[in-house]
């Protein structure tokens, strides 16, 4: 089978450095050679596509408003430009500038819409870089859908076949046969009409795409209704309600993300492990027999496994898949302090260092946990759309270790689903902040 994702989401970040050349270079050639000048130009843009959204086109993303985000993005732009200019007094001449901005925008113009217009023919031409999608419901909203996927293999969408109570002879399967077939065939996005489904059906595939980290959307019977609480977009002339979006989603976000953790990652492991893992190997060595590290099989992004990793600090056991409790007498002496200061979990800066973890996010629970709460538990299974981290939310306001009470996996859930559905960089710097602040303050729940 050919991939369905493939290398789609470099596809943003590496759009946004070749952009980032063109202004730079076209600048240099025609403006200015002023390296001052030009990181301004490149500031001025970043900033504008962050506040314009230009970066924010999808498979579904009309032609029409490729442009228009361009002549946002390229309106402010020059505003910035004759700004800046004024401000430093330059001797750049007006009309110097205008044809800059002609130029440019005009090869931004042709160089995006040939590049929506090619991706839609690679589509087409290979089959790669497709999501499987199912239709539950069976009308004239979901028809023009089902059409659409069809007509538009452009776009990217599989479509497996699509599921109703209703006598449709073209029918896959009933609504309750749809949740085993997007299991079995692996479907990525569920799109449900809302005109056919009851209030409790729909909270049982909000709650089943949950657990099985599915996409959801909904079709709409009437737009007004529900475009205050959803995120709508259109498919052609269907309109498509999204259940949540999570700032990790945009490829710009995650980059900035993935790079702060490997530079936070190889601080740690250059100016601390270096020198921490000699000495206190020795010391976990010489109190118990057995290795320096402890690795275990943890739920990952979407619930792919990974091996995490940490210092020792129990003796040697068979029970692994146990969470350790208050005085339990697996924890070494060392052990006891390593995990009341929290160093035995710098060793995950391996982990963030190689992908499998980020510095921050939710903390990855054990499998049995998944099994426990997966289904039990509220959005439990939202938090595996994101990488696990070495410190999270939860852990920072004194969710973390032992789960006594069901209040304890509810509350870590919910600052989960928050961190997740309100990241940002400034959140990541104040959750580590705070975390550092813990290990000398020191915490109750850390044993």
């Amino acid at each position: 089978m050919v991939g369905k994702g493939g290398y789609a989401k470099l596809i943003r970040p590496i759009l946004y450095v070749l952009d980032l050349l063109i202004i730079s270079g076209s600048a240099y050639y025609l403006l200015t050679t002023k390296p001052v000048d030009l990181l301004f130009f490149v500031i001025f843009w970043v900033f504008l596509s962050v506040f314009f959204s230009f970066y924010n086109v999808y498979r579904f993303t009309k032609i029409i408003k490729i442009f228009s985000l361009l002549s946002r993005q390229f309106f402010g732009f020059i505003l910035f430009i004759f700004s800046y200019l004024y401000i430093i007094e330059s001797e750049i001449r007006h009309n110097e500038v205008f044809r800059f901005f002609i130029l440019l925008f005009l090869v931004f113009t042709i160089w995006r819409i040939t590049l929506h217009i090619i991706f839609k023919k690679y589509r087409i031409i290979t089959g790669s870089n497709y999501k499987q999608v199912v239709i539950v419901g069976s009308n004239e909203s979901t028809k023009k859908l089902e059409n659409f996927f069809y007509d538009e293999p452009g776009y990217g969408y599989k479509f497996l076949g699509f599921f109703t109570d209703s006598d449709d002879p073209d029918k896959t399967g009933s609504i309750a046969d749809s949740f085993k077939y997007i299991v079995d065939n692996q479907i990525d996005e569920v799109y449900c009409s809302v005109k056919e489904l009851k209030n409790n059906q729909i909270k049982e595939f909000i709650e089943f795409c949950d657990i099985k980290v599915k996409t959801l959307k909904f079709i709409p019977d009437n737009k007004e209704l529900y475009s205050k609480n959803f995120y709508l977009n259109y498919y052609d002339i269907t309109p498509i309600l999204s259940l949540r979006e999570f700032p990790l989603d945009d490829s710009i976000k995650s980059l900035t993300k993935r790079v702060f953790d490997i530079l936070f990652s190889l601080t740690i492991i250059c100016f601390v492990l270096s020198w921490l893992i000699p000495v206190l190997g020795l010391i976990i060595i010489l109190e118990s027999k057995g290795p320096i590290f402890f690795r275990q099989n943890r739920p990952g992004i979407k619930e792919k496994g990974f091996g995490c990793y940490k210092f020792r600090s129990m003796t040697l056991n068979s029970k692994t898949e146990v969470s350790a409790t208050r005085n339990d007498a697996r924890i070494t002496r060392v052990g006891k302090f390593i995990r009341r200061t929290s160093i035995d979990e710098l060793p995950q800066f391996f982990n963030v260092l190689f992908g499998s973890m980020s510095v921050v996010g939710p903390r990855p629970h054990l499998w049995r946990q998944n099994e426990i709460y997966g289904s039990k538990i509220s959005k439990y299974m939202v938090r595996h759309f994101v990488k696990p981290g070495v410190t999270g939310l939860a852990q920072v306001r004194g969710y973390r270790g032992e789960i006594e009470t069901k209040e304890d996996i509810v509350n870590r859930t919910k600052y989960d689903i928050f961190y997740i559905e309100n990241w940002s960089l400034l959140l990541d710097f104040n959750i580590i902040i705070k975390t550092v602040l813990n290990v000398f303050k020191g915490e109750d729940k850390a044993y």
